[in-house]
């Protein structure tokens, strides 16, 4: 028989999705059945699958020992790395940071291992806010993404509660996101709420825009407000009313105004002579509208973080 304690960063999941991360060499059908068999309990009594675990109790698993004898990770790592953050805000609970163009968020099929949430794991396990050998079921996690090409704030959560609530809060669409763009030509509007449907292909990790309805599309509201005008291009502030897959890049593209830059959506050959060799993108701005006072994160709410205009590389060609 093993025994797993619940601690502060495991409570609030449901025993199944606590398991698969805690026990990673236990098949989720051998799992579920050692659930209803009782062979799986918590504090002694029978469990359910479903079953919300609290900080303090004690999961009971009557399995082969095998099931826990997989390889542990190497974190030998997180101890050399020199982690590489521009941090804009940090708390006991998250981090801002501001994402450089070309930096990936989190691993990708090709591999590689020079991702921000590495940094972020470094960072954390280096201030010793982060051990992953004292974690059944946590870690570090980013709670957005910005394409690798994208710069702009990313959020990190340190702990469970402060993921669970940023998530929460994401989903809700209570942290309004806004980013800086430059698009090709000048707008028909000074400021318009563009509305459509978004169909993406996974596999060719490029997606559809439509006016009409698309089978698999999900609808999308891009909001936008002409900042400056030159050179026949146009600098924009882009509040993202929905966040989808390459929305503002699609979006603006289908309307006629594709990013300077942006080879996917655009055509970028002319721009690259002239520096453009991502796409002119920056997540610029997060306003926590609400958050509410019941939640880990109160503290945040009306708050505002944006990242100093100098680090937006395309701002100068507005000047």
């Amino acid at each position: 028989m093993r025994i797993l304690k619940i601690g502060k960063n495991d409570a609030g999941q449901r025993l199944d999705k606590f398991l698969t991360k805690a026990v990673k060499g236990l098949p989720l059908s051998m799992m579920y059945k050692a659930i209803r068999t009782k062979k799986i309990k918590v504090n002694r009594a029978r469990a359910k699958e479903n079953q919300v675990l609290l900080e303090g109790d004690e999961i009971q698993l009557f399995i082969k020992d095998e099931f826990f004898d997989l390889p542990q990770n190497d974190n030998s790592a997180l101890a050399t790395i020199k982690p590489k953050l521009s941090i804009i805000y940090e708390d006991e609970n998250i981090l801002l940071l501001n994402k450089r163009p070309g930096v990936l968020v989190h691993e990708d099929t090709a591999g590689g291992e020079n991702t921000l949430i590495l940094h972020v794991k470094a960072y954390l396990y280096q201030n010793g806010e982060y051990d992953p050998a004292d974690e059944q079921s946590f870690a570090p996690a980013l709670c957005n993404r910005i394409d690798r090409n994208t710069g702009g704030i990313v959020i990190a959560a340190k702990n469970a509660a402060s993921l669970r609530a940023m998530n929460e809060k994401i989903k809700q669409n209570e942290v309004s996101k806004f980013y800086l763009c430059a698009a090709h030509g000048k707008m028909p509007k000074k400021a318009e709420t563009l509305r459509g449907y978004l169909r993406k292909d996974s596999e060719k990790n490029l997606v559809t825009v439509s006016d009409a309805p698309l089978k698999g599309g999900k609808n999308i509201e891009t909001r936008y407000r002409v900042l400056c005008e030159k050179n026949g291009n146009s600098l924009l502030e882009v509040e993202l009313i929905t966040g989808r897959t390459h929305q503002i890049r699609a979006h603006l593209a289908h309307v006629g105004h594709p990013l300077l830059g942006d080879g996917k959506y655009g055509k970028n050959r002319a721009e690259k002579g002239r520096g453009y060799k991502y796409q002119a993108l920056y997540a610029y701005k997060l306003i926590f509208d609400r958050v509410g006072m019941d939640s880990v994160l109160s503290y945040l709410e009306g708050r505002t973080f944006s990242i100093p205009e100098s680090d937006v590389w395309f701002l100068e060609d507005f000047a």
